[in-house]
């Protein structure tokens, strides 16, 4: 996927989805989904084998550290501890990728949904939104969460951050984007509902750098093509989502191989027929 401006970031791998939060799992984190990305490996067949890798000794440190029911998953198939808050989550991936030695080797990815967790009447975050009856003490602006992300990609190998705020949220998108986007890919979904409209204002006033693709979203194939046409014409990487509860259809994987894009969860690439 190329970021905005002359950096240049390849993400020709699968994306695995290892930790669930958010609407995805009954823990309190806020943070829908984390993910590890082999960016390192040689190829496709390489990729597949460091995720796993990765995968299983995180399920081992997840066991150890909160017990054998916490390596129950989530409804998109990542681990869903009792996380108490989302550093603790990108610890544990830092730690397994340690573990199966692929440090520099295999990254990682956030998908926020930060609309989840935004107030319209006060314009804030609340990064405790699932505890009820909660005080309102974790509670940031928009620029408050900003920097926080900006202090996780300064801590952690994070490559990709996907709706780290409200899909209305405009301005501090493009303030993120401004400041990491050449180091980051910040990917738009809730924010450019793969709306050809949408994706025009966010290229130009340089919201994002990413899209994710998701075709049941805008309604039809044509306005697909010309969202991912415009995204790249701009240099953003494209996304195909896997969309959740996949099924065995094939219709996601052969239009990610023919718009030459990547897939949220597997990249079909000439690997595959080693």
């Amino acid at each position: 996927a190329n970021l905005a401006g002359n950096k240049t970031l390849v993400l020709p791998v699968p994306a695995f989805n290892v930790i669930n939060g958010g609407s995805h799992a009954g823990n309190k984190l806020a943070m829908q989904e984390f993910m590890i990305l082999p960016t390192g490996a040689a190829s496709f067949k390489e990729a597949m084998k460091m995720g796993v890798e990765v995968y299983h000794h995180l399920k081992s440190i997840i066991k150890k550290k909160y017990g054998q029911d916490a390596t129950n998953v989530g409804d998109e198939g990542g681990f869903a501890p009792n996380i108490q808050e989302n550093k603790e989550g990108l610890e544990l991936l830092k730690a397994a990728i340690a573990k199966a030695g692929y440090t520099g080797k295999v990254v990682i990815g956030m998908d926020v949904a930060a609309s989840e967790f935004y107030s319209e009447k006060d314009q804030t975050y609340d990064l405790n939104f699932k505890e009820d009856n909660n005080d309102g003490s974790h509670k940031i602006s928009g620029d408050s969460l900003k920097d926080l992300y900006k202090s996780f990609v300064s801590e952690y190998p994070i490559v990709s951050i996907e709706d780290p705020f409200d899909q209305d949220d405009w301005a501090t998108y493009a303030k993120m984007t401004g400041e990491v986007g050449q180091q980051v890919q910040i990917v738009g979904d809730d924010l450019l509902v793969t709306n050809p409209t949408r994706v025009a204002k966010a290229i130009s006033e340089k919201t994002c750098n990413a899209l994710l693709l998701k075709v049941n979203q805008i309604g039809s194939v044509t306005e697909s093509i010309e969202a991912v046409s415009m995204s790249k014409r701009a240099g953003w990487g494209v996304m195909a989502s896997h969309r959740s509860g996949e099924t065995e259809d094939t219709f996601i994987a052969d239009l990610s191989v023919g718009l030459a894009t990547v897939r949220h969860r597997l990249r079909l690439n000439q690997s595959l027929k080693t």
